[in-house]
């Protein structure tokens, strides 16, 4: 009789995102993964011809967990692209390792950043819509002046020089936009 397999597609990919979590995508090696997993590299490599394989299945799931962060994080500021921004950046502080696989690393993956934070919500397209609505003239534009404070931001939170307050940084968000548009 042929012996049951324990060890599932589900369990390495849990494994795998639990590591990357912890110590970055860089980390996740066959060897490091299997030991994670409780198995040998064989079953790991039976359901992936290699590891680039897997890693675009790690990809997709932490894009998944972006869009339920995102979903789960509160909003409400009146402001357009201060609740993208106070989430992208809080995302960046709690879960450094997943925000550089998903925002700083070219790998194995077929999306754009912009694609990531839009969402299958239309995240970025409720802002640009947000702020056509408050009279901004160019939205689009409005939208890339605010990515770049948003995104410089939340680069200097992975690298620990960013400690600015989340009431600070609402603030700041908020300021930028209203002199954005007073002069954009």
């Amino acid at each position: 009789m042929a012996r049951k397999e324990s060890i599932t597609i589900r369990n390495i990919l849990e494994a795998a995102f639990e590591m990357t979590r912890e110590e970055g995508y860089e980390a996740v090696t066959a060897r490091k993964l299997a030991a994670k997993a409780g198995c040998s590299t064989q079953p790991i490599f039976r359901v992936y011809k290699n590891m680039e394989e897997l890693g675009v299945d790690l990809f997709e799931n932490a894009v998944a967990y972006f869009e339920h962060f995102y979903g789960e994080f509160p909003k409400g500021d009146s402001v357009p692209f201060v609740d993208l921004g106070m989430v992208y950046i809080k995302f960046a502080e709690e879960e450094k390792h997943l925000f550089q696989l998903l925002f700083l690393h070219t790998g194995p993956h077929n999306k754009s950043l912009y694609e990531i934070i839009n969402g299958k919500n239309g995240s970025v397209v409720k802002e640009i819509t947000k702020a056509k609505a408050d009279g901004c003239k160019d939205p689009g534009g409005m939208f890339a002046r605010m990515w770049i404070l948003i995104h410089g931001a939340a680069c200097m939170t992975i690298t620990g020089d960013y400690d600015v307050s989340e009431e600070e940084t609402r603030r700041m968000l908020q300021d930028a936009y209203q002199a954005f548009k007073l002069h954009g």
